[in-house]
């Protein structure tokens, strides 16, 4: 599979997500299960469009088709470097088609736990502290 005309890792990236989202960088996570980690990140720099749901599967990545570069011309009167078009299934009963267009594009593999948000609660019963319960008289 094959991104911007760079090549990802082997691997299982079915599941994915949008996982950071601001005026400089669009960070997405894939792997076969987000749930708690992931093994792949794609880093778009500067990223001056952005066209595709917060988490979708199994994308379909190809070369942007002309009346999407025409579209691009038209919303950011240029022509970004990094142009992704693909197709993945969003959670419809259709596929939706995505565009990315940005500054620049990192492919960063490695395995990344996901971490506990901050007010999660701690599973009832376990203790929090080691050996059996202290005596209460």
């Amino acid at each position: 599979m094959d991104i911007a005309g760079r090549p990802l890792p082997e691997g299982s990236w079915w599941d994915w997500k949008v996982i950071v989202r601001h005026g400089g960088q669009l960070r997405l996570a894939a792997g076969y299960d987000l749930t708690y980690h992931h093994g792949l990140e794609i880093v778009f720099t500067a990223p001056g469009f952005v066209a595709c749901p917060s988490a979708f599967q199994d994308p379909v990545f190809r070369e942007p088709t002309a009346d999407e570069t025409a579209r691009l011309r038209g919303a950011l009167g240029e022509t970004l470097p990094v142009v992704v078009a693909f197709e993945a299934d969003g959670g419809g009963p259709e596929p939706v088609s995505c565009l990315i267009a940005a500054e620049g594009l990192d492919i960063l593999p490695g395995l990344v736990q996901r971490r506990p948000r901050a007010r999660a609660q701690a599973d009832p019963g376990l203790r929090d502290w080691p050996g059996p319960p202290l005596p209460t008289d």
